[in-house]
């Protein structure tokens, strides 16, 4: 019989991994995936030969499950049964069960990707069965389990599960020497429990398994050649950039040419007020940077030198990319000469103004208007 109960174990293993076959690849199968701990509390009660209420006592119990698949589970019980009788033991049975389980929603309806919100598991399970006697000679035997779960998937995450636990128990020694029968209903109990399944986090983030879809060769080349192609634009884009930049290089030159003929018109004129000097920017910087600081010091200079002069900054940004950001760029880039006369040069702030003038038209060629202009104010 030991035998018969193992074999039907295993065809119902065999039929639940079948079944999953023709599934969507899952996530969440390692070892550590899918357990789960049960607490549960309900009655028990003779199947004949007693009051199916007045006899039935009350039971206690803890598990431990692991689901291998969306349909099949195993499981680890262990009840006890409180004694209602004067004997002195509190507990006069106990019953630790090996158990295997099978979810017939998912067996006939597919797995869906998240637990349904209402499902049924079939329950089949071999164990121990303890009897506690009021003193010497306590009796063990070994007992076959038979029922149903009756689960409610709670929550959100679906991390908790209310269940309604109804089984059959055999006591599988009883009297088989003399009715010659295993599966004897006079050795038989009903069992009726209701209980709460916490279900750890998987390695996924969720508490069950997850779907994951499932690509045919067909569409993994058609995926590769997308990436290939976006990976041409890509390098098409950087040669666009590579090519500005080196436009870019040649107006930074000119601009600077343009700087030097300004210088050599002041000393020729010799006038006492510097004119306006322009400080550059790379796009979309503030940053200063190291060939345009003299034309920060020609600034500073002046100011240390007249001590009653003062200097309005006014920061543009080139007309290139979005209106919001290039109007808190060109505040940006007056704000950094600004920063440089205070912190460098020890310039007071009481003698410079700097604003944001937004988007700067001073030049034919869009790309030069990136400056800060600093005009003196005797």
């Amino acid at each position: 019989m030991k035998k018969s109960i193992i074999v039907s174990a295993l065809i119902v293993w065999a039929f639940s991994a079948n079944a999953q076959t023709d599934q969507t690849a899952l996530q969440g199968t390692k070892f550590w995936d899918n357990w789960s701990v049960e607490f549960k509390a309900g009655g028990i009660t003779p199947l004949t030969h007693s009051s199916f209420f007045k006899d039935m006592r009350p039971g206690l119990g803890v598990g431990f499950s692991k689901q291998l698949t969306p349909v099949f589970g195993l499981g680890f019980q262990g009840m006890g049964y409180i004694n209602t009788t004067q004997s002195k033991t509190a507990f006069d049975a106990s019953d630790v069960s090996m158990l295997g389980k099978v979810n017939l929603m998912n067996l006939f309806g597919g797995y869906p990707g998240d637990p349904r919100p209402f499902e049924i598991e079939a329950l089949v399970g071999i164990g121990w069965l303890h009897y506690y006697m009021n003193g010497p000679g306590d009796i063990n035997s070994w007992s076959t389990r038979f029922g149903f779960n009756f689960n409610f998937n709670l929550g959100e995450e679906q991390a908790w599960t209310l269940g309604i636990k109804p089984a059959i128990i055999y006591d599988m020694e009883a009297d088989f020497p003399r009715a010659k029968s295993r599966f004897n209903v006079n050795n038989a109990s009903f069992e009726i429990t209701a209980g709460i399944t916490y279900h750890f986090m998987c390695s996924t983030g969720t508490h069950h398994f997850t779907k994951v879809r499932v690509y045919d060769q067909a569409q993994i080349d058609a995926l590769n050649s997308s990436i290939n192609d976006l990976r041409m634009q890509i390098e098409a884009k950087n040669n666009q950039v590579m090519g500005a930049a080196q436009k870019i290089g040649a107006l930074q030159t000119e601009l600077d040419n343009c700087r030097k003929a300004a210088e050599t018109v002041k000393t020729v004129v010799k006038t006492t007020r510097i004119p306006e000097t322009i400080v550059t920017f790379r796009q979309s910087s503030s940053v200063i940077d190291a060939s345009q600081r003299l034309n920060v010091e020609r600034v500073a200079d002046y100011l240390k030198n007249h001590p009653n002069a003062k200097v309005e900054i006014n920061g543009y940004a080139s007309p290139e990319g979005n209106l919001d950001f290039n109007i808190k760029l060109a505040q940006a880039r007056a704000e950094s000469v600004k920063s440089m006369l205070i912190k460098k040069y020890k310039i007071s702030s009481t003698r410079i103004t700097a604003k944001g003038k937004g988007i700067g038209d001073m030049f034919s060629e869009p790309t030069w208007n990136r400056v800060s202009i600093c005009t003196i104010e005797d």
